[in-house]
């Protein structure tokens, strides 16, 4: 379909053409870099009220909590740990965890699996590239690329282990299937040790959230942040919410994760070894109930 031409004879800005052929080429931000481009896409431009919107926000020095789980098979410390818990819930809605039990190893090979994913030959990567949210393994990027107000600057990648059938780990890609299947089993387990100490911090059971089914299954949603050229004009993640219960969040050691407290801009300081833990809406819902 042709451009739509204004009064001056000037073509106009095709937004769903540019984000149709940038999707057909299956080779997410990655490729636009590898391309040798200089100027981002207009489609990944964020609007000019957005960015002077954040220009405006004032930025905290304040750090998020972290808490220590070390000493959880202990009395004392399990009802200081669940206490902890239910502060850092109800004031930030995010804290961050050491001690947690999943060995550093795994969380390194974690990050480093999917890095080498990302950065294999681009014809590997387009096997998974899908927009199919019923697929185990889904490779795109942004997943809501025709809706939101403008595209992301990164690529995704999304393992399903919400299936308890899915057993077969050949779905996965090779390179870093070996990593991304110990790192689920462990961050099961952290996931249902949270999930009692948050039942707990609601004055609940252990096990009620577990009960209420918070526990059936996950999904490993992995983000890449290709350099940027432009990266004044647009984000590797827009301002948004978790919508479930909780996400448990493995970062690099390269600080860019803010989140929005007291009308001010906090950056989560990177620790290595420990996770991130976010509070999401429905679970938010429980804790202000």
């Amino acid at each position: 379909m042709a451009a739509a031409m204004d009064a001056s004879g000037a073509q106009e800005y095709d937004r769903m053409q540019e984000l149709k052929a940038f999707d057909e080429t299956k080779a997410g931000v990655k490729g636009l870099i590898d391309s040798g481009l200089q100027k981002i896409p207009k489609i990944f431009v964020r609007p000019a009220d957005e960015l002077e919107e954040e220009l405006n926000h004032k930025r905290a020095q304040i750090e998020v909590p972290v808490i220590d789980m070390g000493g959880l098979d202990k009395v004392d410390q399990h009802k200081q740990i669940v206490e902890e818990v239910r502060i850092a819930s109800e004031t930030w809605g995010f804290f961050q965890v050491v001690n947690h039990g999943i060995p550093l190893n795994v969380l390194d090979e974690m990050l480093d699996g999917i890095l080498k994913f990302n950065e294999q030959d681009v014809e590997e990567k387009k096997k998974y590239y899908t927009r199919d949210n019923t697929r185990r393994v889904i490779f795109n990027s942004n997943y809501d690329l025709f809706s939101s107000r403008n595209a992301s600057w990164r690529d995704t990648l999304t393992l399903s282990f919400s299936d308890p059938h899915q057993n077969d780990s050949k779905e996965l890609p090779a390179l870093c299937r070996k990593s991304a299947v110990e790192y689920s089993k462990h961050v099961e387990e952290l996931g249902n040790i949270l999930l009692a100490l948050l039942s707990e911090a609601l004055g609940l059971e252990p096990e009620h959230l577990r009960n209420m089914g918070c526990a059936e299954g996950h999904r490993l949603t992995t983000h890449y942040y290709p350099e940027c050229p432009e990266p004044e004009l647009t984000l590797g993640t827009a301002k948004h919410s978790d919508p479930g219960f909780f996400t448990i969040l493995l970062q690099n050691q390269i600080n860019g994760l803010q989140i929005f407290f007291q009308n001010q801009l906090v950056d989560v300081q990177p620790i290595h070894g420990a996770l991130v833990i976010n509070i999401g809406d429905l679970l938010q819902v429980q804790i202000h109930a």
